[in-house]
């Protein structure tokens, strides 16, 4: 498997890992020596090389939304058979949030408001209500929505949150989902609930979200590209395992490996966002890896991918740990909640260094989700092995 023989590899030769896993002449050398021991591409010659060379078949998405009746077409044909029984009326939505009272608000963003609400049957679920729209932009946000209906509706994965139905009509779109209860990523690495994810906790988040996006990229009828990697998306169940929520900006679509969507619009989050799509406007999965990336890194240090108002060379986060870890500083990039240990700290590095695999800013030298789950899987056996030996260790000297 290839996770395992990355684990057997020294640190000091980590930059293989990437040459095996991408592109030859990849310049994103992660910890190699002499020349090789540099910055990325993008830190000293900004992004002349993001579309030198490309030939991909490129699909324009945008048509798809030209016009009403297309939007209606596309639905038509997503939308599973029994698309009726999603249905819920105003009525039936408002009587489960007591009238859209503010009290049960649990968040809320530039697309509206989401509340939590419990149904005629006992069911808490989540309802995310759309701000209601000027009638100028009435018709875009109106597409937007079916497509996020029809994507959740063809999909079903247990680190996804689930559509369980919708409510359309009245100048309302409502789509109602499984309720998670034990808020977002960002707000655990934040301590808002008053516990410090510690290290086994923060891999299996990354293994639950690796594995919600292999099944979008690989696995479901039409591939899915999410566009909005972050940890507000990533919710946590009251056991800490991911579901990756909120499909507002995903593109779903039939196209061959390697093909890629172009698109009049950048959607997506600053901080997440691919700089290849944002400068090209040409999205592949490989722009969810990208954001994936940033996340683990995140995930390691506890800090949001932008910090205003630290010091200009930490404020963007991948480029400040990455410049720490070329220099050996592990532990001044991890998170200092952390409880510190060597095993926690060999591992650690190996995430890192797939993390900037992720981040590397050209598509070509980033993996793919199905080879980051199996890279983070072959970590979180090699931590857990590192701690059966200290404690087989640790029993040994107290028998003795």
């Amino acid at each position: 498997m290839p996770g395992d023989s990355m684990g057997d590899q020294s640190l000091d030769r980590t930059h293989n890992y990437g040459r095996a896993r991408t592109s030859s002449s990849a310049k994103f050398a992660l910890h190699g020596e002499g020349e090789n021991r540099c910055l990325p591409s993008f830190l000293l010659r900004g992004f002349s090389r993001l579309t030198t060379g490309r030939r991909k078949h490129i699909v324009d998405t945008d048509k798809l939304s030209s016009s009403t009746s297309s939007s209606d077409e596309f639905v038509s044909q997503m939308l599973p058979e029994n698309a009726k029984e999603l249905l819920f009326t105003l009525e039936e939505l408002k009587k489960a949030t007591s009238n859209f009272s503010p009290a049960c608000e649990i968040g809320q963003g530039g697309y509206g408001v989401v509340y939590k609400g419990r149904l005629t049957d006992g069911r808490e679920v989540a309802i995310k209500r759309e701000i209601q729209e000027k009638e100028s932009s009435n018709e875009r946000s109106s597409f937007d929505f079916s497509c996020e209906l029809s994507l959740l509706a063809g999909v079903e994965h247990f680190n996804l949150v689930k559509l369980l139905g919708y409510c359309d009509g009245n100048n309302e779109r409502i789509l109602v989902q499984e309720y998670v209860c034990n808020g977002t990523l960002r707000h655990h690495l934040d301590c808002e609930r008053g516990v410090v994810l510690d290290f086994p906790k923060r891999l299996d988040i990354a293994i639950d979200v690796a594995h919600a996006l292999t099944y979008l990229h690989f696995h479901a009828e039409r591939p899915i590209i999410h566009r909005d990697i972050k940890s507000t998306n990533v919710l946590l169940t009251r056991n800490f395992r991911a579901k990756l929520a909120d499909f507002g900006f995903a593109q779903g679509g039939i196209y061959k490996k390697g093909d890629m969507h172009i698109s009049k619009q950048v959607k997506g989050t600053a901080g997440y966002l691919d700089p290849e799509y944002l400068k090209s406007l040409q999205l592949s999965s490989k722009s969810d890896v990208y954001s994936f990336g940033i996340l683990l890194v995140e995930i390691l240090t506890g800090r949001h991918p932008i910090e205003p108002h630290r010091p200009a060379d930490q404020r963007t986060t991948i480029l400040w740990a990455y410049k720490n870890y070329l220099k050996g500083n592990l532990t001044d990039i991890l998170d200092l909640k952390l409880e510190k240990s060597k095993a926690m700290e060999l591992v650690a590095r190996k995430v890192f260094n797939l993390a900037f695999q992720c981040s590397a800013p050209i598509m070509d030298e980033r993996p793919d989700m199905k080879q980051v789950g199996e890279y983070l899987w072959a970590f979180r056996r090699e931590y857990q092995a590192l701690q059966d030996q200290k404690v087989s260790a640790s029993l040994s000297q107290n028998g003795s």
